[in-house]
């Protein structure tokens, strides 16, 4: 057990070391960015497409910083903005598909996947999941009743305190992943020495086994689920590493993630908006499982034409 928990523990160390090195200086760089007239520019630009999701103009304001940020800052915009129940509710699918872009799609890069697809699913997926419920939900027009939640402000003015502010985020935010990501690497260590995660892997084959993926996929895909792209990378390097995912079999188990990961807390979250949760939920799983199926099924035509292709020429 000692020697499994020293494993761990310096495999968590590498592993903050390497997302540190992406998270820290991202995370700086936008929070520098709140401060400048950057994201006022992004938002003014973005406000009059608003309306094909069926949003106000001020719905440009917590899907950038939502984009930018994370969903908490999101949120805490939202809580200051007169929304009507649909509209909140769109905000939080879009988000659900699309937020803190900048650090999670770095994530992707580093677990082996092209940003292209990153961006392309993500972004997509809002953009399609919006317009979709804009089109078909009729209801909804009554004001949204927040939650006991008060939107928290802040400001912080000066060059040194902004950049100190700046500084205390990005380190705070490197500090958060380390009391996450190292006492789980831990336990994925002990358990993959008394062998529970083989065990894990069998249950989850027939899940991974439907989506297109070899049974190797198992622990990335749960630690995408459970923990979310950034938190559940370091879990997800690791067993690309030592499982021997294959490229393909990551980049579709990230399709998948992209539209359901972090399924416990990127769901709760939205609880104070007073939104129906449940539908949110079931609508990422969907669209994650119609979204992988379409994309595994495309990958093996293509895959099919190439062998076909090489038959003929030789």
């Amino acid at each position: 057990m000692l020697q499994s928990t020293k494993a761990g523990f310096f495999v968590g160390l590498k592993t903050v070391w390497a997302l540190g090195k992406i998270i820290f200086p991202v995370a700086l760089i936008v929070a520098l960015l709140q401060h400048t007239p950057v994201l006022p520019w992004v938002i003014q630009l973005i406000t009059p497409l608003m309306g094909i999701f069926g949003l106000s103009g001020d719905a440009a304001i917590p899907l950038v910083l939502g984009n930018f940020l994370n969903l908490y800052a999101a949120i805490g915009a939202m809580l200051t903005i007169d929304l009507s129940v649909k509209e909140v509710f769109i905000i939080a699918v879009m988000l659900s598909f699309s937020h803190n872009m900048l650090v999670e799609s770095s994530v992707a890069i580093k677990v082996g996947v092209k940003l292209w697809i990153a961006l392309t699913v993500r972004i997509g997926l809002a953009i399609f999941s919006g317009i979709v419920i804009n089109l078909v939900w009729q209801g909804g027009s009554e004001r949204a009743q927040y939650g006991l939640v008060a939107a928290k402000e802040e400001s912080v003015s000066g060059v040194i305190p902004v950049l100190l502010d700046a500084l205390q985020t990005a380190a705070l935010g490197i500090v958060q992943l380390a009391m996450i990501v190292m006492p789980l690497m831990i336990v994925i260590q002990i358990l993959k020495d008394l062998k529970w995660l083989q065990v894990f892997s069998r249950w989850m084959a027939p899940v991974t086994r439907a989506l297109g993926m070899k049974e190797n996929t198992s622990t990335t895909l749960a630690a995408g689920l459970i923990f979310g792209l950034a938190y559940g990378a370091g879990v997800m390097i690791q067993a690309v590493k030592e499982d021997g995912v294959s490229k393909k079999d990551v980049t579709i188990a990230f399709i998948f993630l992209a539209a359901c990961h972090a399924v416990v807390e990127d769901t709760l979250i939205f609880i104070p908006l007073g939104i129906p949760v449940l539908p949110l939920l079931l609508i990422r799983l969907v669209m994650a499982i119609v979204l992988t199926a379409i994309v595994v099924k495309v990958w093996k035509r293509v895959e099919f034409s190439k062998r076909k292709e090489t038959v003929y020429d030789h």
